[in-house]
């Protein structure tokens, strides 16, 4: 499978994003817990050059506890402040405000001693799509401030909100990078839902989960689907189709509708907590 997706509006945010950093004091991305790696922008790094950086593993709540906590110290040994947070239920989110302010902390004893007291820290969030970064906002906030859906692309411009008197946070749309070196990236992108899944072979992507699964976390299969002794990851498939009633007109097994169940499965959780990649 060949995985690119850079629509235009991606263009505009990140010149959009390149525009504003002068403004700001520090860069909090957002990864997916599920793959840090794969869900970090490269190009963030050349954009918040000379920046105060904040990492937040979220979504950790569908991770793997151990590999998690294996990124953080991987994160921190690389200078970033890391936090693991969890936006939809707010895990984690009350810490971050503490974690900026260290991150920021140079930066505020300069301003002090040039006189300038009380000038909130202005924050850029940035992530790849459907990363939950509205969801952070909103939870971080403790309002509803930021759009959110369960699909990429919801935030499409940039959105300037006023947390408290200590902290102003620039929210950007969620930007890909043009070309995925690696296509095991985009793979993994694809299976948490960063890539349009309309854009994709779904059966495809659905088969490649099943290799991981049973590679890394083969209890999965058969807990979720009685799946037994099958080994053929189109097999696999076939039986989940079979065994969730998913047909066709004439009795056929539609396995588009079962890659669905499966990715389901796997993107909210019904399948434990997965991770996709090692801290190497």
């Amino acid at each position: 499978m060949h995985f690119q997706w850079y629509p235009g509006h991606m263009t505009k945010a990140k010149r959009m994003m390149q525009e504003n950093i002068k403004l700001i004091d520090v860069v909090i991305e957002l990864v997916d817990a599920r793959i840090p790696l794969s869900s970090k922008n490269p190009d963030i790094d050349e954009l918040a050059q000379n920046k105060s950086r904040v990492i937040l593993l979220n979504k950790n709540d569908l991770a793997h506890k151990e590999r998690t906590e294996e990124w953080k110290a991987y994160f921190e040994a690389k200078g970033y402040f890391v936090a693991m947070v969890n936006s939809k239920n707010g895990n984690g989110v009350k810490a971050v405000q503490n974690i900026v302010m260290e991150a920021c902390k140079e930066k505020i004893e300069r301003n002090k001693k040039r006189g300038i007291i009380n000038r909130p820290i202005r924050a850029m969030i940035v992530g790849i799509p459907n990363v939950g970064k509205s969801t952070f906002i909103n939870s971080f906030a403790g309002k509803a401030c930021a759009k959110t859906g369960n699909k990429p692309g919801v935030t499409k411009g940039k959105q300037w909100i006023k947390l408290n008197k200590n902290v102003e946070l620039l929210d950007t749309p969620g930007i890909l990078w043009p070309k995925f070196e690696d296509q095991t990236v985009g793979l993994r992108l694809a299976l948490i839902g960063s890539i349009k899944d309309e854009i994709l072979n779904i059966s495809d992507l659905a088969i490649e989960l099943i290799k991981f699964l049973q590679e890394e976390y083969p209890q999965v299969l058969a807990d979720r689907y009685q799946v037994g002794e099958i080994e053929e990851p189109l097999a696999v498939l076939e039986h989940i189709a079979d065994v969730r009633s998913c047909r066709k007109t004439g009795n056929e097994l539609d396995l588009d509708k079962a890659s669905n169940i499966l990715l389901d499965d796997f993107r909210s959780g019904k399948l434990g907590k997965i991770t996709l990649e090692k801290a190497e």
